[in-house]
């Protein structure tokens, strides 16, 4: 009896001895088989990219190499807030919020207005500002759009733009150039253009005019080409004071004589395609003054009218250059 208990005992010691020696022999192999995977990459040309990532990396144990259980955030059930007993205390979703009452103003005076525009936004609006240019061609205006007081230059050419009034420009004292060209203009207020300080340039050619207002002295060019302007239309001695005026251009119109005195500034005067039949011998030149010379006015163009420029010989002796027109 005894016997068989101390060999149950000696075979359980065996069976221990035999398992501590098996169990170090696992763990020494493991390391060993790690070491072999990372020995059999080229870490000289290794790229880890989409192709070769299943050959460099074993995916089949990756769940029981990585395990991230223990990242997983852990939902408590029952955190939310108990619902109320009483049920008065739960919300009627069943009817809809009260708007809140707005109460009036309490003040009795009126109540004031907006601030009204600046002058310059409406010709903004309707045309293009660049700087202190604006150019309104072409916008189907029937009337001179309010400005602002800055601007030097207005192009408001091609439109239907019936007539010039005197409010029209008025404090503009910076405006050099207005060009009308091409609309219905027919008519123009005496004081339209004259308290232009710095006017140098008005073109208003292809319009209904029969009248030229009074110009201001700063003019340098005045177009009036392609009008209805008789010679009854220009003030007497209209250009005589003038000093600064280089270009007058009114052919095309309905003019019967030539409109002198003209200025000594004058460089070029167009008025082919009137009615001029005949002219004065001071028309040009001063017939009292034979060594009188007018070299700036080399351009006169007189051609389409019925004068014959032969009959005048003593209107030209002071000119650098005969002016263009029938000679017979």
């Amino acid at each position: 009896m005894w016997t068989l208990a101390w060999l149950g005992i000696a075979s359980l010691c065996l069976g221990a001895a035999w398992a501590a020696p098996a169990k170090e022999r696992r763990k020494a192999e493991k390391p060993k088989a790690d070491l072999a995977l990372y020995e059999t990459l080229d870490l000289d040309n290794y790229d880890l990219t989409l192709d070769n990532y299943g050959e460099i990396l074993d995916l089949n144990n990756y769940e029981e190499l990585y395990d991230y259980g223990d990242l997983a955030p852990k939902i408590e059930v029952g955190t939310l807030a108990p619902r109320p007993k009483d049920p008065a205390a739960l919300p009627n979703l069943g009817t809809t919020a009260e708007t809140p009452n707005l109460q009036s103003p309490t003040t009795t005076g009126p109540i004031n207005p907006g601030p009204v525009p600046a002058r310059g936004l409406p010709s903004c609006l309707l045309c293009l500002c660049i700087g202190t240019s604006v150019y309104c061609d072409d916008a189907d205006l029937e009337h001179i759009p309010l400005l602002p007081p800055e601007t030097t230059y207005l192009y408001a050419r091609f439109n239907r733009i019936g007539a010039i009034r005197a409010s029209d420009f008025t404090g503009l004292k910076k405006l050099k150039r207005i060009d009308l060209t091409s609309n219905f203009i027919s008519w123009a207020d005496v004081d339209a253009f004259r308290l232009l300080p710095s006017l140098q340039e008005l073109i208003l050619p292809e319009n209904r005019l029969t009248a030229l207002p009074e110009l201001p002295r700063s003019i340098v060019r005045l177009d009036a080409r392609l009008n209805r302007i008789p010679s009854t239309g220009l003030r007497p001695e209209a250009f005589r004071e003038l000093k600064q005026l280089q270009f007058l251009h009114l052919s095309d119109n309905q003019l019967d004589y030539i409109p002198a005195p003209l200025p000594e500034s004058l460089r070029s005067l167009h008025l082919q395609n009137n009615n001029i039949q005949t002219m004065h011998e001071d028309t040009f030149c001063d017939s009292q003054d034979h060594s009188q010379v007018r070299r700036a006015l080399e351009d006169i163009r007189l051609d389409g009218n019925p004068i014959n420029l032969s009959l005048f010989p003593n209107a030209y002796f002071c000119l650098p250059r005969l002016p263009t027109g029938r000679f017979f």
